[in-house]
């Protein structure tokens, strides 16, 4: 082969920094957003953050909130922003160039869209005192082992057998429970190779773990459920030794679990040799114990969800209104530094080539943010729009809702849609969700129109509970049931919806 050159014309796409920023702030939850705002405040000396109010100029987002009516849709609209929908030209198509650097313009005069962005905002949502803090209450109880190790002071025991219950408390898992057996522990501290060794520690081990789930909370220490209820109950038949209904409960919690889960009556009738009406009056007892000694002691995280979309009933005559506002309590206040701006103004040269850089970053950060925020606030509006009647009557009403219709209604891409509706959160009168969840495929009905998902769900719910604990009702049963609806539930999809939403099969619901 010859070489040789050649001239060829071709086209594609390539995402600027500035589109690739915009994008990938679109998907940030509210948590990342702050992070990477908090980041970008220690790397470019031009953003500072601002607390004044002060009314907002930035990039034509005149208002912060909508309005949405039942009769017409009575829009007060948050910037119709020319069309330019930033990360909305996303098409999917593949990108076959970036470009690596922010190109500056060279301009160091202070705009109009350099003020602070965020600083006046609609309503902030009320913060009520009242919920109980679980995270403080777990935390003045301190942790399980430091409870358990403060009750071990108080016990008059040799330094072998206080050094074994030392070594047990700090082997319980966070629930409470000894989940590696004595022997295995042993076989950790000393080896396999001693076995007299072995034995003796296995021995100095038992008597600790008698200690041990002699200590409070009740229940503490045990091997397995069987054993903690065991515990349990036995702690109760020390006040009342004679008490034939807890002396059954005993006997049943010595029988497999499988039993007592599936309401096996006869069965723990037969092993236990106690009378069926006996084994029902002790299953009461069984389900007011504690299956997890160690919870109140757990300090788990509490996810606290901070919407970033706020829906209020307007109380005017009427047909029913709602306001769509953005959340100021996650809108970041951001503005470019006059100061440093103003510094730049008329230096030339390359040393402020770089400065310049870095404050067009700056602007094209705060444009973004907004961005960021226009765009789910025009999506929010438009899904209030659509289900305005699950705002009024809950999820019965919720309707079929894909992202190809608002993305057709905005003007922008599916993948968008998809963006803005992941951990996003709408406060609304029915309670805070994810905007993920008001979208929902649809089941056909008898009258041409389609059932959300979600409303099937709410329906199957219900069905659950107004049946007769006595004779539950079947997955076929709740289908025939969604048909007399005018719904075409399959029995698998009726399965599916019902593992969903976490409800037992009808032999594990069925109560004698």
């Amino acid at each position: 082969m010859k070489p040789g050159l050649s001239l060829r014309m071709s086209q594609h796409l390539a995402l600027t920094p500035q589109l690739q920023q915009s994008i990938r702030l679109l998907q940030l939850s509210t948590l990342e957003l702050t992070q990477e705002v908090e980041q970008m405040l220690d790397e470019n000396p031009f953003l500072e953050r601002t607390d004044e109010e002060a009314p907002q100029e930035a990039f034509g987002l005149d208002q912060s909130d909508t309005r949405v009516s039942l009769g017409d849709r009575v829009s007060e609209s948050a910037s119709e922003s020319g069309g330019d929908d930033g990360p909305g030209d996303d098409s999917g198509e593949a990108v076959t160039d970036v470009a690596d650097n922010w190109d500056g313009d060279g301009s160091v005069e202070m705009r109009p869209d350099d003020s602070e962005w965020g600083g006046d905002a609609g309503a902030r949502q009320n913060k009520g005192d009242d919920s109980a803090d679980a995270v403080d209450l777990a935390r003045s109880l301190g942790s399980l082992t430091d409870f358990l190790h403060r009750q071990a002071l108080s016990l008059r025991l040799s330094e072998i057998d206080r050094a074994a219950l030392r070594f047990l408390i700090e082997s319980l898992n966070d629930d409470g429970y000894l989940s590696d057996s004595l022997p295995e522990l042993a076989e950790s501290l000393a080896g396999s190779d001693d076995l007299a060794q072995l034995e003796e520690l296995v021995h100095r081990f038992t008597v600790a773990l008698g200690l041990l789930q002699s200590l409070e909370p009740v229940g503490v220490g045990a091997r397995d459920l069987a054993e903690c209820l065991r515990i349990q109950l036995k702690a109760l038949l020390q006040d009342d030794p004679t008490h034939a209904t807890l002396q059954a409960a005993l006997k049943v919690c010595a029988q497999p679990m499988a039993l007592l889960a599936k309401r096996d009556f006869k069965r723990l009738a037969g092993l236990t040799g106690e009378s069926e009406a006996l084994i029902k009056a002790a299953i009461p007892w069984i389900a007011r114990l504690e299956p997890k000694p160690g919870r109140p002691f757990v300090q788990a995280e509490q996810n606290i969800i901070v919407p970033d979309v706020i829906v209020t009933p307007l109380r005017k005559t009427g047909a029913p209104q709602f306001r769509i506002q953005l959340n100021p309590d996650v809108m970041p206040k951001l503005r470019v530094h006059e100061i440093y701006a103003n510094a730049l103004r008329g230096g030339k040269g390359e040393s402020h080539a770089g400065l310049q850089q870095r404050l067009q970053e700056a602007r094209w950060f705060i444009k973004n943010i907004q961005q960021r925020f226009d765009t789910i606030l025009r999506v929010s509006s438009a899904i209030v729009d659509r289900q305005k009647n699950f705002l009024l009557q809950g999820e019965l009403a919720m309707r079929p809702l894909v992202l190809r219709e608002i993305a057709d209604e905005l003007g922008l891409h599916e993948s968008t849609i998809s963006r803005v509706t992941t951990a996003k959160y709408m406060a609304t009168p029915q309670g805070t969700f994810e905007l993920k969840y008001f979208f929902g495929s649809g089941l056909g009905t008898d009258s041409g129109n389609a059932a959300s998902s979600t409303a099937v769900r709410a329906l199957i719910k219900q069905f659950v509970v107004a049946e007769k604990p006595a004779k539950p009702l079947s997955d076929n049963q709740i289908s025939e049931m969604l048909k007399e609806q005018g719904i075409d539930c399959a029995r698998r999809t009726v399965a599916k919806y019902r593992e969903a939403l976490k409800i037992a099969p009808a032999n594990l619901r069925k109560t004698l």
